[in-house]
């Protein structure tokens, strides 16, 4: 457990992407099975606790510490863990130091009611490092800047394989992975892909500039539109014992099939497609808002599936019947999912559409008005478009040249300042996640009203001005947030950029932004000069 501990600790504090991978390989290389194995399903979300709760840690905490110390130092620290860590009365010697793979069967097998003794126990035996590497393990909140994708590089370069070889094996294995290791060190064959529906690897694109148009032809080009929805991957296949499996995943390669009964049956062909998950009324695609009421479900109801329709609006087409066609031109693809999605013949699968253009030019004013330019009432629900090679192949990651995205531009407003918070990690000290409002006219006259939260978009230097400038400008605390001076004369004016905006029940505005981020610090804008709600309801989107 302390050298899992110790690679976690190190992964945190190590901002440098191939310096991550290096200590991954390093621990992996150097650290036998099955220890390895679970640290690697740790790293890539392979390992769920079903009793193991952030609940049974504060339980145990506040039974040993002052509840109000606590709460204070979890104000500061912003974080459960390494609070927890930091302030558990340690018995050394009392326990035995556990090992991960006693840990993680021990986490497995215990009830409810022994749970917690089991937890303190180890508690008790660990220095700070490994308690708060315990405590990321059980909460499943590692957040340590490690992908799953990484993670599983990592482990590719044992074997001097690629990534997506260990990507096509990975839903066929389960935690500590023996197989897969002995493979990966020459000892075994490879791995069966037992599995008739695994996860393809995604292709990504690369944002487009306004310099890259002059290097790019654009006959060489296809364009579509980018919509404002969850990437997926639905694959179906036939098991051995001819009953057929369709999953749905997400761009990461999760499962979550169980949420979307209904586009989980209607995929009854051999094939494996990529797509964007949307939910759809009489025929229009609706916000964003209105498809978050389908995600992260472990149940859903007979009314949910009526009430939310989901649909796929389909990319591209990966393995067609059997046949793997990832290497085919993008063109020949194209052609190849048309045919698939007309033999497919359901109501819960499209074909996203071409954006007819010759120039760049065309295409810029197509993005400009997606409306007028064949998108309809489903215009609301585009992000932008897409811009793919007509003979690039579906390769994995984001290789540069195929794919580009070119989204429509932000929005701005001008919002106030109104609630801050710390952060989590190095963020901890910092108040850096903000809470900001627009005007309206209330009963008692002008107020502000909150419409979004961001904590990212500005600069460590930034961020200490506005840390700084919460500190000396806080009027009231609530728990861990602070409210800070907010009226017509005073107070910090952001202008916040955001992707789109829809209605929303759990604000007071009645409104939420979609990905909002600080664009820019308005030092020179005096509050009152801030957008009114009604510049926000103008933007709002006419479906959903």
């Amino acid at each position: 457990m302390n050298r899992f501990a110790w690679l976690l600790d190190r992964l945190a504090y190590e901002p440098r992407r191939n310096a991550k991978l290096a200590l991954i390989v390093d621990y992996l290389r150097s650290t036998p099975d099955p220890d390895r194995g679970y640290a690697l399903a740790a790293m890539t979300g392979g390992l769920v606790f079903r009793n193991a709760k952030a609940g049974l840690i504060r339980a145990l905490i506040a039974e040993r510490t002052d509840p109000v110390l606590f709460a204070l130092s979890y104000d500061y620290v912003g974080d459960l863990s390494e609070t927890v860590a930091l302030m558990w009365p340690a018995r050394h010697g009392a326990n035995a130091v556990p090992h991960l793979p006693e840990v993680v069967q021990s986490l497995r097998e215990a009830g409810k009611t022994d749970l917690p003794r089991l937890v303190a126990s180890w508690l008790d035996a660990l220095d700070e490092t490994g308690r708060w590497a315990l405590l990321k393990l059980i909460t499943g909140a590692l957040r340590i800047g490690v992908s799953s994708r990484l993670a599983k590089t990592a482990a590719a370069s044992l074997g001097g394989v690629a990534v997506d070889e260990v990507e096509q094996v990975w839903h066929g294995l389960e935690p500590p992975y023996a197989e897969l290791f002995a493979w990966l060190e020459g000892k075994s064959p490879r791995p069966e892909a037992r599995d008739p529906a695994p996860f393809r690897p995604v292709m990504l694109s690369h944002a487009i500039e306004d310099g890259d148009f002059d290097k790019l032809d654009p006959a060489e080009f296809s364009a579509e539109w980018k919509w404002d929805g969850i990437r997926v991957q639905v694959a179906s296949g036939l098991r051995a014992d001819g009953s057929r499996l369709t999953r749905l995943y997400s761009r990461t390669g999760e499962d979550i099939a169980v949420a979307f009964p209904d586009l989980v049956e209607e995929l009854t062909q051999d094939g494996a497609l990529d797509g964007e998950l949307l939910v759809m009324r009489e025929s229009a695609v609706q916000s964003f808002n209105t498809l978050q009421q389908r995600l992260n479900r472990k149940t859903v109801t007979p009314k949910m599936l009526g009430e939310f329709p989901a649909h796929i609006r389909v990319y591209d087409l990966l393995v067609d019947g059997d046949e793997d066609i990832r290497h085919l031109p993008f063109e020949e693809r194209r052609e190849r999912l048309e045919a698939f999605l007309s033999r497919l013949a359901s109501v819960r699968f499209d074909l996203s559409p071409v954006i007819p253009f010759q120039t760049w030019e065309e295409l810029a004013a197509a993005r400009a008005d997606p409306a007028a330019a064949g998108a309809g009432a489903d215009a609301e629900a585009v992000e932008g478009c897409m811009i793919k090679r007509l003979d690039s192949p579906y390769l994995a990651g984001r290789p540069k040249g195929y794919w580009w995205k070119w989204k429509r531009d932000a929005r701005l407003v001008d919002c106030v300042l109104m609630y801050a918070q710390r952060g989590h990690g190095k963020r901890s000290s910092f108040y850096s996640d903000y809470t900001f409002g627009v005007w309206r006219s209330g009963e008692g006259g002008e107020e502000l009203v909150p419409v979004g939260k961001a904590y990212f978009g500005f600069t460590d230097e930034e961020l200490l001005e506005i840390d700084k400038y919460v500190r000396k400008n806080t009027v009231n605390r609530f728990g861990p947030v602070r409210e800070v001076t907010h009226d017509a004369g005073s107070g910090l004016v952001f202008e916040v950029a955001f992707e789109g905006l829809q209605r929303s029940t759990r604000h007071k505005s009645g409104l939420a932004m979609r990905f909002p981020r600080i664009n820019r610090i308005r030092w020179d804008k005096p509050p009152r000069e801030a957008d009114r709600i009604e510049t926000l309801e103008a933007m709002l989107p006419t479906n959903g």
